[in-house]
């Protein structure tokens, strides 16, 4: 069921604690921790506690929890002291557009130069 935890998504184990993470933020309905295979000095996902497969997902479901992803996306920033030089916020969807885990989330990058457009 939509938002119901999926006891074979990576992501939903981390929120559980099953699997560990390194967490720098949490709230009522979100959980930010750094990827384990970061892309750039600043690399946190940010996802929901609740299972959507994808951004748009999420958003159609549970708009308010997907508010609450941007917004723990900008304090994630602001705490990693990124917001003055510059981050991204990337939300992939679909296979062809990198999204490896199908479970909302937003990736936080900074801390170098980002070229545009982006590959």
């Amino acid at each position: 069921m939509a938002g119901e935890p999926q006891t074979d998504c990576l992501f939903c184990r981390i929120v559980t604690g099953e699997i560990p993470a390194t967490i720098v933020r949490e709230s009522d309905t979100t959980v930010a921790f750094r990827d384990i295979n970061p892309q750039a000095p600043t690399h946190v996902l940010v996802i929901p506690k609740a299972h959507y497969p994808d951004a748009a997902a999420l958003a159609a479901a549970e708009p308010q929890i997907a508010a609450d992803v941007l917004r723990e996306a900008g304090l994630v920033a602001a705490d990693e002291g990124i917001v003055g030089s510059g981050y991204r916020i990337i939300l992939n969807t679909g296979t062809g557009a990198g999204q490896t885990v199908f479970h909302a989330h937003a990736h936080v990058m900074g801390g170098r130069g980002m070229q545009w457009p982006p590959g």
